[in-house]
């Protein structure tokens, strides 16, 4: 039988270290960047952590002395080189660890010469002189030389969150059909030249969560699930963590670029924050959004911000506000010397709206202020409700006259994706340096943990529009690179076949109570060629005039919870904890787990996950590419790849010789 030599080591650097607590100490216990050469004293890729020339991270290990001991001068060395700078020491607060342990950190060192360097830190413990040497590796990934080519000025990286193959076969179904075998009509994201798969996981998983499934985009580099922008330490301060420079700060830094988010969800949220944010708690939402504008703003020239959680910006003191003192921060002085950022404070009653304002950022509260901003505008914050926006079927609902989700919510007048798109590459466009810009199809993978099939297929299309409209920027600017991925896929969706009846038949099976021989037997469920080719009629606005036509596509999910199915649409979504006003009228009547709805039929479909949600699941997810230096992006990769070449185009070019499709 085969074995891993990485987990004979692991094994045996565990029992060495278990004698080592006893016999001799000091330990390191963690070195970072991480590496498979400290952790398994294996010196061969793949190299864990890995930077762009100049690219700025910390360097940190955790030390534990022997009892009664303590640590003393501590270095780190690249290659054989000290590394010059100030070494901080602070006590380990994690569990498990001795009561003396400390980490050391050295702040926002960087390397500019491509290749494989030796990390190595020592230390010595005080009074009986012991000491101890650890070594990890990294690597400074070679570009390449310019040749000529056209670099990128552009970055555009269109996310859809959860967004599997299945996501986006199932939309492209819903919006254009098809006949014969062939579809009727391309997704603007199948006219994409270039395509190539990703894979997954993060640091401390095979299955990742979005912060480090979004920041392994902007960094280049693995975090731990709930992490962004940060390698994992050994205290328990959510903001202290070992950065990475992400994408935007180094193409402000260096070149001047501004940076864009744009989302759907709250922007507090895991895959817009990864772009900006520094935190090991992906829940701090207080920290998160002070640091967009007292860091963001700074450091990576954040210019345009768009989407949810507006009860992040409101004084602690105003209605549906979420401010408090538990989610914010307050850096060290080690860190904000470091990193040269604002240390921050704990004030729960900021009005971060009004500091938005005060630094000439214009504010939009909804999408009729967002369509009437000035030609002259230059900086943008909207803020569209107070958590996660509505899902693009209930505000086109809304715009069609049938409001009652939107105003339930209450933000009836609510701008849909592309609109969003639109107005940040319009302010974006104006920096003579260019921009990175993100964007986020959020819902697509809210919805599939709620397996919630036909709101988040309308999602998907959402975000499909809005990808047009950044085709139509890159085409207009063919200095842009347009990337479109997602962070993981969410729910193990497919595509079973569809429904063999029409939609009168099958309503009538819904609510008859005949339980599953009524709605799951063949003359419901057309799997094969009993599946046909389902029709959607689509309305002038892009959207279906209904998700429930006869004879609907039906979605399966592998990584499904436990649920009741009817097969047809559900006409309020299951509630949205993260609303300020969920617990209270009308928001606490919606169903709150997929085993509150769609009752009547009794159709119980047993999940494979505990909880009461669908969950994300470990698959490579597509990536497409359109653009400068969209060559790059083909066969499979590592979802860090993305970054580095991605990088490679705006830093050494590349060349864009792809046909359009």
């Amino acid at each position: 039988m085969h074995k891993n030599p990485r987990f004979i080591l692991l094994a045996a650097t565990l029992v060495a270290a278990a004698f080592s607590a006893v016999s001799a100490a000091p330990i390191v216990s963690r070195l970072t960047p991480p590496s498979d050469l400290f952790s398994f004293k294996d010196p061969s890729p793949p190299y864990i952590s890995r930077f762009l020339p100049g690219q700025r991270f910390d360097l940190q290990a955790t030390i534990s002395p022997d009892a009664n001991q303590n640590i003393a001068g501590v270095k780190f060395y690249v290659d054989t080189s000290e590394v010059v700078g100030s070494i901080t020491l602070v006590r380990a607060t994690v569990a498990g660890l001795p009561t003396n342990t400390l980490v050391a950190t050295l702040r926002a060192y960087s390397n500019l010469t491509p290749g494989v360097h030796r990390l190595t830190v020592s230390a010595t413990q005080l009074p009986d002189g012991q000491s101890v040497i650890a070594t990890g590796n990294f690597e400074v990934v070679n570009l390449g030389a310019a040749v000529g080519n056209p670099k990128a000025k552009n970055l555009i990286v269109m996310i859809g969150d959860g967004m599997g193959i299945a996501h986006r076969t199932a939309a492209r179904f819903v919006l254009n059909g098809v006949s014969q075998g062939k579809a009727l009509a391309p997704l603007a994201m199948d006219t994409f030249p270039v395509t190539g798969l990703v894979q997954t996981c993060s640091l401390n998983s095979i299955v990742t969560d979005s912060a480090p499934g979004s920041s392994c985009y902007s960094t280049g580099n693995k975090n731990n699930n709930n992490q962004e922008g940060v390698f994992p330490d050994d205290t328990l301060d959510a903001f202290d963590n070992p950065r990475t420079e992400y994408m935007g700060e180094f193409l402000a830094r260096t070149q001047g670029k501004s940076l864009g988010i744009v989302t759907t969800a709250d922007v507090f949220d895991a895959t817009p924050a990864a772009w900006a944010i520094h935190t090991q708690a992906r829940g701090n939402g207080t920290g998160i959004c002070d640091q967009y504008l007292d860091e963001a703003t700074v450091k990576s020239n954040l210019t345009v911000l768009l989407g949810g959680g507006r009860k992040w910006f409101l004084p602690s003191t105003t209605a549906g506000s979420a401010r408090n003192d538990s989610t914010d921060y307050v850096l060290s002085a080690e860190l904000a010397t470091g990193w040269g950022v604002a240390a921050g404070a704990l004030d729960a009653t900021r009005d971060l709206l009004a500091d938005f304002q005060k630094v000439g950022f214009a504010y939009a509260a909804n999408a009729t202020q967002l369509k009437a901003l000035p030609a002259t505008t230059g900086k943008l914050l909207g803020l569209f409700a107070l958590s996660n926006m509505n899902v693009a079927s209930d505000k086109i609902d809304g715009r069609r006259g049938s409001p009652a989700v939107v105003n339930e919510f209450g933000f009836p007048d609510q701008p849909m994706l592309d609109e969003m798109t639109d107005a940040a590459l319009t302010i974006l466009a104006k920096n003579p340096a260019g921009f990175v810009l993100m964007v986020e199809g959020a819902s697509i993978d809210k919805q599939a943990h709620n397996m919630d099939t036909d709101r988040w297929i309308l999602e998907t299309i959402e975000f499909d529009r809005a990808i047009a409209r950044a085709k139509a920027f890159a085409a207009a600017n063919p200095d842009t690179l347009v990337l479109i991925t997602a962070d993981h896929e969410c729910a193990g969706v497919n595509i079973i076949g569809a429904s063999t009846v029409t939609q009168a038949s099958l309503n009538s099976r819904a609510n008859s109570g005949g339980g599953a021989a009524q709605l799951r037997d063949p003359s419901v469920v057309g799997t094969y060629d009993l599946a046909g080719f389902p029709v959607y009629g689509i309305q002038p606005d892009g959207y279906p005039a209904t998700t429930n036509p006869d004879r609907k596509m039906l979605i399966g999910y592998a990584a499904g919870s436990d649920r009741y199915e009817d097969w047809q649409s559900n006409p309020r979504p299951i509630q949205d904890t993260q609303q300020p006003f969920n617990s209270t009228a009308p928001l606490n009547s919606y169903p709150s787990d997929p085993t509150k709805r769609k009752t009547a039929g009794g159709f119980f479909i047993a999940g494979q996950v505990p909880g009461s949600s669908a969950v994300h699941t470990a698959s490579d997810i597509p990536i497409s590419a359109y653009g400068r230096g969209a060559a790059l992006f083909t066969g499979t990769m590592d979802n860090t790849d993305v970054f580095f070449r991605a990088m490679k185009a705006a830093l050494v070019g590349a060349d864009t010789t792809v046909a359009e499709r």
